[in-house]
């Protein structure tokens, strides 16, 4: 078997948010969001996956948007599912920007506040946002900004999963967590589902949808476009480093033989300064001295103490 890459924005809306992906994606927000414990018990996919009607056209495929339910509470979520694989320009002011206009659009004129549901901002980068910390699953909630204290309601809420940070091997998976995001770094390079995956129903159900078997004609050239759309970003993002680098390594070099010359000059005036003021040290009084030489009351004081 061949599976496509679930990082890829198709075959992600394809897996997670086709009609029939609902438990799936219970099982995959549980797992993510709520670290595997049955919180939502169900959900409603707001703009399911359809197939391509214009061949190519990469805006056909959206970030995927459900509306949960909690088990307990029966409060309702709204949570935006975003599967990122550049680390484009802007991009986190994007997260911010669709979490509050999630947020403030539930409300008609003249309702109430109380009436808004709680937004969840899921985000799954193919690269590493935040170096300095270690864990895969970071999670961001309003807080006082000196005493780290919780803002009141939670209702909005930003949760990053950096797949990089993510490094264990297949005989390492241990909860569902783990497969999960086994399952997004490495299932394009399996071709068979393993069996410590396949005992959980809704994964290997995923697999069964990423199966590149399963694919109309449309959907294999749209899958191949979108991998060639990444592979030349990728391409055109280290081509533009590369450059910074050199025109940054080539400013360096000449900001330092400037400021080598800059230096050197500056020291070797101050030496002529110093060499004057010792002949004059006996001849004129100090204020006199310091106008020729350029020297501080200080400076002269410290060598007049120097040449006794």
């Amino acid at each position: 078997m061949i599976f496509i890459n679930p990082k890829i924005d198709f075959a992600f809306k394809k897996i997670f948010g086709s009609e029939d992906s609902k438990d799936i994606l219970i099982s995959f927000l549980n797992a993510l969001i709520y670290e595997a414990q049955p919180v939502i018990q169900d959900l409603e996919i707001i703009n399911p996956y359809v197939a391509p009607k214009i061949r190519g056209l990469k805006s056909t495929y959206l970030d995927i948007k459900a509306k949960t339910i909690d088990a307990e509470t029966g409060e309702q979520r709204t949570v935006i599912i975003e599967m990122q694989v550049l680390n484009i320009e802007g991009f986190e002011k994007r997260i911010l920007y669709n979490a509050a206009k999630s947020y403030s659009t539930q409300l008609g004129s003249g309702h109430d506040y109380s009436l808004l549901n709680p937004v969840i901002a899921l985000t799954i980068t193919d690269f590493v946002m935040f170096p300095e910390l270690g864990n895969v699953i970071s999670k961001f909630i309003l807080k006082e900004k000196d005493f780290l204290i919780d803002y009141p309601i939670y209702d909005i809420e930003l949760i990053f999963v950096e797949l990089p940070k993510f490094t264990k091997e297949l005989t390492e998976l241990v909860t569902i967590i783990d497969k999960w995001l086994y399952f997004m770094n490495k299932a394009r390079y399996l071709d068979d589902v393993p069996e410590v995956m396949g005992n959980i129903p809704e994964i290997r159900k995923a697999f069964y949808i990423a199966n590149q078997a399963n694919l109309t004609l449309d959907e294999l050239d749209d899958q191949e476009k979108s991998e060639f759309f990444i592979q030349d970003q990728r391409g055109a993002v280290t081509k533009a480093v590369k450059k910074a680098v050199k025109q940054a390594l080539r400013e360096g070099r000449e900001q330092g033989v400037r400021q080598g010359l800059e230096q050197g000059l500056e020291k070797g005036s101050r030496q002529k300064s110093i060499e004057i003021a010792k002949k004059m040290l006996n001849l004129m009084d100090d204020r006199t001295i310091c106008e020729v030489t350029g020297l501080s009351l200080d400076e002269l004081a410290e060598l007049k103490i120097s040449e006794q």
